[in-house]
């Protein structure tokens, strides 16, 4: 009888970019940390209305958390040696994803500038990341963090905390949806905001403050 000897499939190995090992640690980091999430749906209309040339809706967010950080200053924060650490500045962080793996820029000192200047900054660190040529400088100091998927269509998602920053912003994609608009039922744009906070540094009440400032900002009313 004879049998066919199968060779086995080719297993490809690749290994981690210092990036990439760094995100590994930090994400260890992360899931020993008490972790909840709460959602709000944003009327993006208004938002959408600040679009112009260079800037995007990714822009008129970084804006809104910077404002809210400044108000509510105890998720402008870290957790670091037993206790919280609030910051003065709004140093935001975006999640961007490159070929060499997640890195988190940050738009320093972002409460200050015009969406202009914040539309520019974030272009410039976005290109640096994936081509290799951001500096270290550029990955450190962030007090909060955005992660947006919505240019990939997902509806809704759980980011996971960025230590020893004490929230995180998963922002989805926005659809037009039919809303009950006080008896009068509308399409309107819709997107779903999930907020993630570390439960040692922040409570319910806290991070419905701080998520409800950003729909409100975002929407027009603030």
């Amino acid at each position: 009888m004879n049998m066919t000897q199968t060779s086995e499939p080719e297993v490809r190995v690749r290994a981690l970019s210092k990036t990439e090992k760094l995100m590994t640690r930090a994400m260890m980091t992360a899931w020993a940390a008490p972790m909840f999430a709460i959602v709000a749906e944003v009327d993006m209309q208004a938002a959408l209305d600040l679009r112009r040339p260079g800037v995007t809706v990714s822009d008129v967010i970084v804006a809104a958390c910077a404002k809210a950080l400044l108000q509510v200053p105890g998720m402008n924060a870290h957790w670091r040696d037993e206790a919280v650490h609030e910051y003065p500045v709004a140093n935001v962080g975006l999640a961007v994803a490159s070929p060499r793996g997640l890195t988190v820029p940050v738009i320093h000192g972002a409460e200050a500038l015009s969406l202009e200047e914040i539309a520019a900054r974030r272009k410039e660190l976005v290109g640096k990341v994936r081509d290799g040529k951001i500096s270290v400088a550029e990955v450190l100091g962030g007090t909060f963090t955005i992660s947006n998927l919505g240019m990939f269509d997902v509806k809704q998602f759980t980011a996971i905390l960025n230590p020893p920053q004490v929230g995180i912003l998963a922002v989805g994609a926005t659809r037009t949806v039919q809303v009950w608009n006080g008896g009068d039922p509308a399409w309107r744009p819709i997107c779903e905001f999930t907020l993630t906070c570390d439960h040692r540094a922040v409570d319910g009440a806290l991070a419905a403050k701080f998520l409800g400032l950003v729909k409100a900002i975002l929407e027009g009313r603030n």
